[in-house]
């Protein structure tokens, strides 16, 4: 098994020193780095280059979720799990559009930190289950209080696959080899996809999967 090499970013020193005694427990997993503040998570992540981060929300200097997005600017090859005390769809939608793959409740079971990571690290999305719960939840009251359908049986069998597939962390490349269908054909769908359910990104075709359960 390939060790998964691991950034930790969190300003309170004995949250850190647990989750690294946690995670150092954990067969194929090793913390090469900690930070204290935001701005430090960013240096670090270029200097040390993490295959995952693992990142506090409130910190000094740069918040979590902003340093997310310089990490995730400067190398997007590293998979970033936000570690946040909100269950909130606003964070959560802010921490999909920084380049977060996870969004992880500070307290959830250990179990579900290390499955965040896992499926982090293998480039599909990860949420603590009271956060699903919770977006699929609200998106259910919202068409009730709207007197709305929802648009997801206008998809197409082949458009759902896209959806489910896209929001599981695969890019559009990925799509056109494991589909055996050209790119153009996959971004037509991928467009068609958006348009039908009204979404306008990445971070909330993923944030629409998670409401309908198609991912988790």
């Amino acid at each position: 098994m390939s060790t998964i090499r691991i950034l930790l970013a969190d300003d309170h020193n004995v949250m850190r020193r647990g989750l690294s005694a946690l995670l150092e427990r954990q067969e194929g997993f090793s913390v090469v780095a900690e930070a204290a503040d935001g701005r430090e998570a960013v240096e670090l992540a270029l200097a040390v280059k993490p295959e995952v981060v693992v990142i506090d929300i409130a910190m000094p200097n740069l918040n979590g979720i902003e340093a997310a997005r310089r990490i995730h600017e400067k190398r997007p090859e590293t998979a970033i799990v936000i570690l946040s005390m909100h269950a909130d769809e606003g964070y959560v939608l802010r921490a999909l559009n920084a380049g977060a793959r996870g969004y992880l409740l500070k307290d959830s079971p250990e179990e579900d930190l290390i499955r965040a990571i896992r499926a982090a690290h293998a480039g599909k999305a990860f949420f603590s289950p009271e956060i699903s719960r919770m977006l699929a939840e609200d998106y259910m009251r919202q068409m009730r209080q709207r007197g709305v359908e929802d648009s997801y049986e206008l998809l197409t069998p082949r458009e759902r696959e896209v959806l489910q597939m896209l929001a599981e962390g695969n890019s559009n490349k990925d799509l056109a080899t494991k589909l055996g269908l050209s790119l153009y054909t996959v971004e037509t769908h991928r467009a068609n996809v958006l348009e039908k359910l009204n979404l306008h990104s990445s971070a909330e075709m993923i944030l629409y999967a998670v409401r309908k359960g198609i991912v988790t």
